[in-house]
């Protein structure tokens, strides 16, 4: 197909504000030897975007910088010493946006090949887009980190975001029981992901809830708020029990209660994604892959935006007033 010389995008010259954010016409990118160049179908906001285009997030950017991490699209060419991929294939990536690799907010984008990956055929784009990240983060953190087994017991707090929904999702699926806390509204929704027994995070007797229903302690422990109340998960965890740790930024310092971590044989695992090598990347996506074909991963979508409102897009995530996956469509 004829390619053309320019595309629309949304990028920043500098970090800052959600008014840095400017989408206008910049040059359709060119792939390397190695690269594909992928047409966007879909694309979405992560809290991690947020992070990058206001500076809190330090890492590479060449400016003008084109936002976004995650991208469902369509090959458009290969670069000469790429195989496995040929045009008009369904792909997606979900590492782009950091470490000098131009974003997903664009109309076309270049991704190094062992960055891409298949999208397995029937497939919704906006589905597959939705649970990309969070999904990969929950990999890396039950998978790589925890050691999650069938038959342990896992507590997810947060569990109606995006992060946590995707570990109920894979903790049912491996066979773990997953207790969940979440706001009232969403137990439904964690219900139906897998979770067998949901708590309000607001009930002032969670903590004697969760006692309740772990009476042997908890395996594994992810707070995906951030919060990491160790005070307050210490003593429920399970001897060998792990408490994973992969969100909090700019929410200062913890207490953390050293007897009951030692004493106990405790292990506090901290990581981000955007450390994960391409291997391992890799490995999650293989996993994604699986799930995403059985149908036993999905996300809810809370918003739609045009490519052209992308600031409105991040703002609406930052002032948290939708409930669900907020979509970039070109």
């Amino acid at each position: 197909m004829d390619i053309p010389h320019s595309m629309r995008a949304a990028f920043i010259r500098r970090t800052g504000d959600v008014d840095q954010i400017e989408v206008a016409d910049l040059p359709v990118p060119r792939p390397g030897p190695t690269d594909v160049l992928v047409r966007m179908t879909a694309s979405v906001v992560n809290p991690v975007d947020l992070f990058v285009r206001s500076g809190a997030y330090r890492t590479h950017l060449p400016f003008p910088f084109v936002i976004g991490r995650d991208l469902v699209g369509t090959v458009v060419q290969p670069g000469p010493g790429v195989s496995g991929f040929r045009p008009g294939d369904a792909v997606w990536c979900n590492s782009l946006g950091h470490h000098g690799r131009q974003g997903a907010f664009a109309q076309y984008a270049v991704v190094a090949s062992e960055r891409l990956y298949p999208l397995p055929s029937g497939v919704a784009p906006e589905q597959a887009v939705a649970v990309l990240h969070p999904a990969a983060t929950a990999h890396l953190g039950l998978v790589r980190e925890a050691r999650l087994q069938k038959g342990e017991t896992l507590l997810v707090e947060g569990a109606g975001g995006a992060v946590g929904s995707a570990l109920v999702q894979m903790a049912h699926d491996t066979g773990a029981r997953v207790l969940a806390t979440a706001a009232a509204g969403d137990a439904p929704w964690c219900t139906a992901c897998g979770a067998s027994a949901v708590f309000d995070y607001h009930d002032p007797r969670l903590a004697e809830r969760i006692a309740g229903a772990a009476p042997d302690g908890v395996d594994v422990w992810w707070d995906t708020s951030g919060h990491n109340d160790l005070a307050r998960c210490l003593p429920r965890m399970a001897p060998r029990g792990r408490i994973v740790v992969m969100s909090g930024l700019g929410r200062g310092d913890v207490p953390l209660p050293m007897g009951a971590l030692y004493a106990r044989d405790l292990r506090l695992l901290g990581f981000a994604i955007s450390n994960a090598s391409a291997d391992e990347l890799a490995d999650a996506a293989r996993h994604l892959n699986r799930l995403l074909a059985s149908g036993a991963l999905r996300a809810r979508i809370g918003a739609r935006f045009q490519l052209a409102d992308a600031a409105r897009a991040h703002a609406a995530l930052a002032g948290g007033r939708v409930r669900g996956r907020i979509i970039i469509l070109p």
